[in-house]
């Protein structure tokens, strides 16, 4: 109860939401919310994670009982083509159709919409979370929405009220909370209402040309504006708990006002920071910036990725291809820490959280930013060609009994080839330089310590003590030079692994001029 991690801080606010009596539904629920109006991006994990965080941390400190509903807004118009998708052209005659009614671009599934929550649940599913799924489409079509939308008509001018406030005055003139669906054209209407009937739950409009209807409200006829779904749908499923980006923070106040309008106490909820690109714009599932979930599983493993989403939640994080190395390596030195960790300590560490509490051992012998510079020396196009070098330096380790690390050497080798290897640029050394690099290599040839990388580190450091003031100018020497980089492993670390003799060949090639 008294751990600072965030997810706790969170769980302990929730749990003061039950103090006078427990959820009457039986349980707690948590949200979270996904618009498939394209491909579910890095940024759709992260909130299902944290939201598993803040679930994981709750189940610790009460026994309440939980559960957590991933609620897809497939009934909503299709408002712009994306441009991440095949024969998008094909999908420009179906703008403004629900997602679930737009054909599947890629020709597996009923609708993009279908296609878009199966790869929600895939990706979803890879990690092992816990969640029921539900579409809007079927929430909307099956009747289970039908009580809230009968009572948003009768409380019609109170939730309209709510709304006109946040809204430029002319758009106030033709906006309604409800958006009936075409029955013809199937499109979602963004037109005026003319009446909203309180005693039959209908609504009267004109279409686009002009032609009357009557709509019930109820039965997947209409659908509601995405402000006024967020608080319906909380009042409608009874959620306790949801966390959105900080670009929703501003609405909070509406969501609530309308959830507490149609009966149901608003939930707590959090925000978090956005995810920017490599250029520092925001993620968007349309247009397919940032790093993707499957782009990111083929450099790293899942649980570096939740490491990653744990880190700072309240701060903006570029997600691009280089936060990989770092959040593999951060992610296992946790893993390491937690063993001699008391309690205290392990429910602050991110991994507890991760995997809720039943932690894994790390094997992983060599740091994954090493792996990289192994295969950049090496010039490895397959893991087994790294495997040689790992054996060597810790013999008892082999794929079978250092899974993690068997699978962490074949991220290196396509992480290297795809984004280290095409910017490597070697450069001639300084006569300084050289003079330190001649004294090492000399060093290393009399070497008869082993492969003891603190050792060899201290070899290193004579080497460039009395040559370069700061020390940091040596290093960047051996990075630039004999790892066409500008920054690098611990470099006795690296010696042991790749190799004493292996090392004065490459120093060779270097002042050769043959990296160049």
């Amino acid at each position: 109860m008294a751990s600072k991690a965030w997810p706790f801080e969170e769980a302990r606010r929730l749990l003061k939401r039950f103090a006078k009596s427990p959820p009457e539904k039986g349980y707690v629920l948590f949200e979270t919310g996904y618009g498939p109006s394209g491909l579910p991006h890095i940024g759709t994990f992260g909130e299902v994670a944290r939201t598993t965080m803040v679930r994981r941390a709750f189940e610790e400190i009460s026994d309440i009982p939980t559960k957590m509903v991933c609620f897809s807004d497939d009934l909503d118009g299709m408002r712009k083509v994306p441009s991440n998708v095949p024969n998008s052209e094909s999908l420009h005659e179906h703008l403004q159709r629900p997602l679930t009614s737009v054909p599947d671009p890629f020709g597996t599934h009923d609708s993009f919409g279908h296609h878009n929550n199966a790869m929600l649940r895939r990706f979803l599913d890879t990690f092992g979370f816990q969640y029921d799924f539900i579409s809007a489409t079927e929430f909307y079509g099956t009747g289970q929405f039908d009580e809230i939308l009968l009572r948003a008509v009768e409380k019609y001018d109170e939730v309209m009220a709510v709304m006109l406030k946040s809204l430029r005055e002319e758009r106030r003139q033709t906006y309604s909370i409800f958006l009936p669906i075409h029955p013809e054209t199937g499109r979602v209407l963004y037109v005026p209402m003319k009446s909203v009937n309180k005693a039959d739950g209908t609504i009267t409009f004109d279409d686009e040309d002009g032609r009357e209807w009557t709509l019930p409200v109820t039965g997947g006829n209409v659908k509601l504006q995405w402000k006024p779904d967020f608080g319906a749908r909380w009042a409608a499923l009874g959620v306790d708990f949801e966390m959105y980006g900080k670009d929703h923070s501003t609405n909070t106040p509406i969501y609530d006002g309308i959830c507490r309008i149609l009966g149901h106490k608003a939930p707590e909820h959090f925000s978090y920071e956005l995810f920017l690109d490599e250029n520092g714009q925001k993620i968007s599932k349309t247009s397919g910036n940032g790093v993707s979930i499957d782009k990111w599983l083929t450099y790293a493993s899942s649980e570096s990725l939740s490491y990653f989403m744990y880190q700072k939640p309240k701060t903006a994080k570029r997600m691009h291809f280089d936060v990989i190395p770092k959040a593999m390596d951060e992610y296992h030195q946790q893993l390491r820490a937690y063993v001699d960790q008391d309690v205290k300590a392990q429910l602050n560490n991110p991994v507890w959280h991760i995997h809720g509490g039943d932690v894994p051992i790390s094997k992983m012998v060599v740091p994954y930013s090493m792996l990289l510079n192994l295969a950049s020396v090496s010039g490895a196009e397959e893991k087994d060609q790294l495997w040689g070098f790992i054996q060597r330096y810790a013999p008892e380790t082999s794929a079978e009994t250092h899974p993690d690390m068997d699978q962490a050497a074949g991220f290196a080798v396509r992480y290297f080839n795809d984004f280290v290897k095409p910017t490597k640029v070697f450069r001639a050394a300084t006569d300084i330089e050289r003079e330190a690099l001649e004294d090492l290599r000399a060093r290393l040839v009399a070497w008869d310590g082993g492969l003891d990388a603190d050792a060899l580190q201290s070899e290193v450091f004579a080497c460039g003590r009395e040559r370069f003031d700061p020390m940091r100018g040596w290093f960047t020497a051996l990075y630039e030079v004999l790892l066409g980089a500008s920054q690098g492993p611990r470099f006795g670390g690296f010696i042991a692994l790749y190799g004493v003799d292996e090392t004065v060949a490459l120093i060779d090639r270097a002042l050769a001029g043959e990296l160049i």
